[in-house]
């Protein structure tokens, strides 16, 4: 942790992104500005977290579990991700923002798996922020793609069963 005033600045800082929609419902607004709103305040965010010492920032922004919504409100919410990563690029060079993506890129659009591939290019040099949005994340499925992936390198003979371990794991996380 880093000190600021005397306080203790966490290193790593996840926030999830909940509550949005009910927001905007109670302003009488559809549920998709709460969502708009939503997303223009991580730009803020992001650069108060970087201005008070936080290494790492996670978004939640969109969960496995969020396919579940209604069509329409999934469909609003991917224009709006596809948007914001086509758009954040300059802002997040300007700042120094590295950004990363977390989660099930499969169930993603190619036009958004493409911007995503673009934007972490494009800060993958950066030494500020670290910037991670988990999308189309839930852990049980962060376990079972890393799982997965492992028992492929297994078979294909890229270690060896003693070679498991915590840290052997880990390095199959998305993180």
């Amino acid at each position: 942790m880093s000190e600021l005033d005397g306080l203790k600045i966490p290193q790593h800082v996840s926030i999830i992104l909940d509550g949005n929609g009910r927001w905007a419902k109670s302003k009488g607004m559809p549920r998709t500005y709460g969502h708009t709103m939503g997303a223009k305040n991580i730009e803020q965010i992001c650069m108060d977290a970087d201005d008070i010492g936080i290494k790492y920032l996670t978004v939640y922004a969109f969960s496995t579990e969020n396919w579940n919504r209604p069509s329409s409100e999934v469909a609003a919410l991917m224009r709006l991700l596809n948007f914001y990563l086509k758009t954040i690029g300059k802002k997040a060079m300007k700042n120094n923002m590295r950004m990363r993506i977390i989660g099930d890129r499969e169930g993603l659009s190619d036009d958004i798996r493409r911007a995503i591939d673009d934007i972490e290019e494009l800060t993958k040099n950066n030494t500020g922020l670290q910037f991670l949005i988990a999308i189309n994340y839930g852990s049980r499925n962060e376990m079972i793609r890393a799982m997965k992936k492992m028992l492929a390198d297994y078979k294909k003979g890229d270690f060896k069963e003693e070679e498991l371990n915590e840290e052997k794991f880990a390095s199959y996380l998305d993180t």
